[in-house]
């Protein structure tokens, strides 16, 4: 069986892949593990979440590979193109790039020559966890039963663009804003990205 080891931006990407990814990758022989990102250690305490650095996250990736180096592990990131740390590999190059699509394959492809490893296969989603959530947003009626109007609301949203990670990504029109703004109920998993006291 292949192993496939994920480093993610945050809880909710930790929660996704182990609850919703890993079980449909064992149908097809392939295990699935996910954790946060280092973000500090303090006092022998470990904080997680956020990319704040990104030495946080190379850091984590090779200590993973080097803790599993058999030849059919594989490594990959579930990161969000938005706000990446300007100390990422390619960053500056990037900036110029104004499509997102292209500037996240052009950050893939730079962090993939950082860390050297045939086995890693980068992802970078260009907005953040939510957008994903777009792709069939008529299932939030399972969580929000009552709230029809707003689904419908949301459905239009995804229908009018053809790829739900091109929703625009402004501070009050990211699509966990936009999700939000319809169903005020909807908690995403948070973690405490703050330094410990």
């Amino acid at each position: 069986m292949t192993r496939l080891n994920v480093v993610v931006e945050g809880q909710t990407e930790e929660t996704f892949v182990r609850d919703l990814l890993a079980p449909e990758l064992a149908t097809h022989q392939i295990i699935a593990a996910a954790h946060a990102v280092t973000t500090s250690r303090k006092k022998g305490k470990f904080y997680r979440g956020g990319l704040l650095k990104y030495a946080n996250l190379r850091r984590d990736l090779d200590l993973w590979m080097k803790q599993d180096r058999k030849p059919d592990a594989r490594f990959s990131t579930m990161l969000d193109l938005y706000a990446i740390p300007n100390d990422f590999p390619g960053f500056e190059g990037s900036r110029s790039i104004g499509d997102p699509i292209a500037r996240a394959r052009f950050l893939e492809d730079r962090l993939f020559e950082d860390l050297g490893d045939p086995r890693f296969v980068p992802y970078l989603q260009v907005h953040e966890f939510e957008a994903l959530l777009f792709s069939d947003p008529s299932t939030f009626i399972v969580a929000f039963p009552d709230a029809h109007l707003a689904v419908e609301q949301l459905v239009a949203i995804a229908t009018a663009v053809s790829n739900p990670e091109l929703i625009d990504d402004g501070p009050e029109t990211a699509p966990g804003k936009r999700i939000c703004s319809l169903l005020p109920k909807f908690a995403k998993p948070v973690t405490d990205q703050s330094s410990p006291p």
